[in-house]
């Protein structure tokens, strides 16, 4: 028996007035899925419990089947995993985004205009963290490149109880009442990167070409070393994780998974998405038995607020789902498809939510639906299937 989760992530979301009242997902072209959809279990899932953040983090943990209560840390010890940070169990880590604030205000006063500093590249990116490196490197703290925008600091004290806010969540907005708390030293750092990436010349270059500069730091996502089973001990099977972004390929290697590479994945809209779903079959077929593929462009879009982007996204997943489907049917395997997001992230609010998400569950075996005429947040919720627990999906799916 062989099992494909394929999760978009961020794909929900809520109903949008100037497209007809609909969601992307309604909005979306989807005729595989939702053809699929008759002929499987279609309903709602909580995977972001009370009291936790509505990340990307916790929720890809509940749906790789590890209960956050156990096993979360924080987020950014997961992206450290990925990228290759020795960590020690004293250590505290965050997330440091590169990000392109307002520039004629005081810093306090400044609006976070883009959380990605326009998509930067991982070359442009890597240059600018060597630089910063450079000035504030210490016996403290240590600054890691890591892909694009997402970046790693580590601080050697293992201190935390800070406050700090996702930058995703504060796109538009005065930064003034976002500013790290209880983390005077990390706020510092913040003010003078500011000051030291403003002029220098990649973002010159890019003012230049149009494009955002990549003018200061954002720390976010405190954690300390996480301690989680091995996937393969705590589900009995020999898993893989497709992924283009760190988090969940750290979540990958704590679990001691398979992380595939896929040439032209980039965890945005214009990722490879056939390359992963051919990937996640030649795994599947070539021994794994549980592949995890994570697609990152609509909860990427939903942060922009690009509706037709987001809606571009889903279209291709419906592919990815054909392309599994069809490859293991070929092969005469037995399998499960779990479609999924981890959390919505609606176009309107341009950040995640704590709404159950919409989950498609097919099995070859079975093929037997539950009401539902096609894959959406209104379809899921008529057929009154609901999971309370988001760690618990993986138990349903790998129901004999």
């Amino acid at each position: 028996m062989k099992y494909a989760v394929i999760l978009g992530d961020g794909m929900a979301g809520y109903p949008l007035p100037d497209r007809g009242g609909k969601t992307c997902l309604q909005l979306a072209k989807k005729p595989f899925i939702d053809k699929l959809a008759k002929r499987s279990l279609v309903g709602l899932c909580k995977t972001v419990p009370a009291g936790f953040k509505p990340g990307s983090d916790v929720a890809n943990l509940s749906v790789m089947g590890y209960d956050p209560a156990l096993y979360y840390t924080g987020r950014s010890p997961l992206e450290a995993a990925s990228i290759g940070i020795p960590l020690k169990d004293t250590d505290a880590t965050l997330r440091c985004n590169l990000v392109t604030l307002s520039e004629d205000e005081p810093f306090a006063q400044k609006t976070m205009v883009d959380y990605s500093a326009g998509e930067i590249s991982t070359a442009e990116a890597r240059e600018l963290v060597a630089f910063l490196k450079e000035k504030f490197d210490s016996e403290i703290f240590t600054l890691y490149a890591g892909v694009s925008y997402r970046h790693c600091l580590v601080v050697s004290t293992g201190v935390t109880g800070g406050t700090f806010t996702p930058p995703h969540d504060i796109s538009g907005r005065k930064i003034a009442d976002y500013l790290p708390q209880n983390a005077d030293d990390l706020l510092n750092i913040m003010k003078e990167a500011n000051r030291l990436l403003a002029a220098h010349p990649i973002n010159a270059a890019r003012r230049a070409a149009g494009k955002n500069p990549a003018n200061a730091v954002w720390f976010w996502g405190e954690g300390t070393k996480p301690r989680m089973k091995p996937f393969e001990e705590l589900h009995g099977k020999k898993g893989a994780v497709i992924s283009a972004v760190d988090l969940v390929k750290g979540i990958g290697r704590l679990a001691e998974m398979k992380v595939i590479e896929v040439e032209g994945a980039t965890g945005n809209w214009d990722t490879n998405f056939q390359g992963k779903a051919n990937a996640c079959a030649d795994a599947l077929l070539e021994g794994y038995d549980y592949v995890y593929v994570h697609m990152e462009g609509p909860d990427e879009c939903g942060h922009h607020g690009d509706v037709a982007k987001k809606v571009y996204c889903i279209e291709q997943i419906d592919e990815v789902v054909r392309t599994v489907y069809s490859r293991l049917s070929a092969a005469g395997e037995d399998f499960a498809i779990l479609l999924c997001p981890d959390h919505p992230t609606p176009i309107a609010l341009k950040t995640h939510t704590s709404d159950p998400i919409p989950f498609l569950l097919y099995d070859s075996r079975k093929k037997t639906g539950n009401g539902a005429a096609s894959y959406d947040e209104a379809e899921a919720a008529k057929t009154g299937l609901f999971i309370p627990r988001g760690w618990e999906l993986i138990d349903l799916m790998m129901k004999p």
